[in-house]
C-alpha cells in the first residue's frame, strides 16, 4: 500500500514515503523512526467540505436528508496534523468532532463527467471537522464560528493512493474519546457519493491538484472537552489522533 505524508524533519518541510507505523522513507531514501518527525496536513489544498451527507446524522439533528449537496468551504489556516493539538473555545456549551473520508485532487479538474470522476481522485485521507455546536445558526450554511477557526480540522496523517483503496463507498468509520468507542458507521450510506460530488463540483469551480474533498460524517456524535483524546479512523485508510485543549492554554493567554 502506498502511503505518502507531510512532516517537519530537521526544522524542514517533507514529503516521506509510509513505510509503517514506525518507518518514514525521505526522497533522498534515507528512512527515519517516525517518531522523529512532526506531522504535518498532508495537503494544504481547498477543502470543500460536505454537510448532512449522511442519512442518518440529518436524522440525528432532526433535519431532512438533503436533495442536492450542502457544501462549504475550509482554508488551510483551520487545518493541522496528526497527533497535533486542537482547541476548545472557552464558555461553549458543545463542541462535537466528525470523522469523515477526503478524497484528494490528483489533478485539474473542470466539468468533469460522473463516469469520469474517478480519475481525477489521486487518493485518500481523513480528517476530523470539529464544530461548534453553540454557533450553529443554520446546518445547511455553517459560519465562521463553527467551522473556520485555527488548527481545528486535523487531517492526515497520510494520502493512502487511490488504486489501493478497492471500494472507497464501502468503508468503515469510527471514533474514539479517550479509547471508547463513540462513533461507528460506514462510508456506503453516503448520500452523495464520490463521483457524484467530483461531478457536482467541477460543474461550479476547477478543482486543483491537492484540493480535498471531505465527505461528511454519520451518526455518532458527542461532547469532546479540553484534556480528551480523538481518534478518528477509517478502514484501509488510516487513524488520525488529535489532543484537545483549552482556548487559553492553545493560545496561551
Amino acid at each position: 500500500m502506498a502511503k505518502y505524508a507531510r512532516v517537519l524533519y530537521r526544522n524542514q518541510a517533507q514529503i516521506v514515503t509510509v513505510l509503517d507505523d514506525d518507518t518514514l522513507l525521505l526522497a533522498n531514501q534515507e528512512k527515519i523512526p517516525a517518531a522523529a518527525v512532526q506531522w504535518l496536513p498532508p495537503s494544504t489544498g481547498t477543502m470543500y467540505a460536505l454537510g448532512l451527507n449522511y442519512a442518518d446524522h440529518a436524522s440525528e439533528l432532526e433535519f431532512k436528508a438533503p436533495t442536492t449537496p450542502l457544501v462549504f468551504i475550509k482554508a488551510p489556516n483551520t487545518y493541522t496534523g496528526h497527533k497535533q493539538v486542537s482547541w476548545r473555545p472557552d464558555n461553549v456549551e458543545y463542541m462535537h468532532y466528525e470523522c469523515e473520508l477526503v478524497a484528494v485532487i490528483g489533478k485539474a479538474a473542470k466539468d468533469i463527467k460522473r463516469e469520469n470522476a474517478m480519475d481525477y481522485i489521486a487518493g485518500y485521507t481523513l480528517c476530523n471537522d470539529y464544530a461548534i455546536r453553540d454557533y450553529l445558526e443554520n446546518y445547511y450554511r455553517p459560519n465562521l464560528r463553527v467551522k473556520n477557526r485555527d488548527a481545528t480540522t486535523p487531517v492526515g496523517p497520510w494520502i493512502v493512493d487511490k488504486e489501493d483503496i478497492l471500494d472507497p463507498m464501502n468503508l468503515t468509520l469510527k471514533t474514539w474519546i479517550n479509547g471508547e468507542l463513540k462513533q461507528q458507521g460506514s462510508t456506503k450510506d453516503m448520500i452523495f457519493d464520490i463521483p457524484f460530488l467530483v461531478e457536482y463540483l467541477s460543474h461550479r469551480v476547477t478543482l486543483q491538484p491537492g484540493d480535498m474533498i471531505a465527505t461528511g460524517t454519520p451518526k455518532g456524535l458527542a461532547d469532546v472537552k479540553p484534556g480528551d483524546v480523538v481518534d478518528v479512523e477509517i478502514e484501509q485508510v488510516g487513524k488520525l489522533t488529535n489532543y484537545l485543549v483549552s482556548e487559553r492554554a492553545f493560545f496561551n493567554k
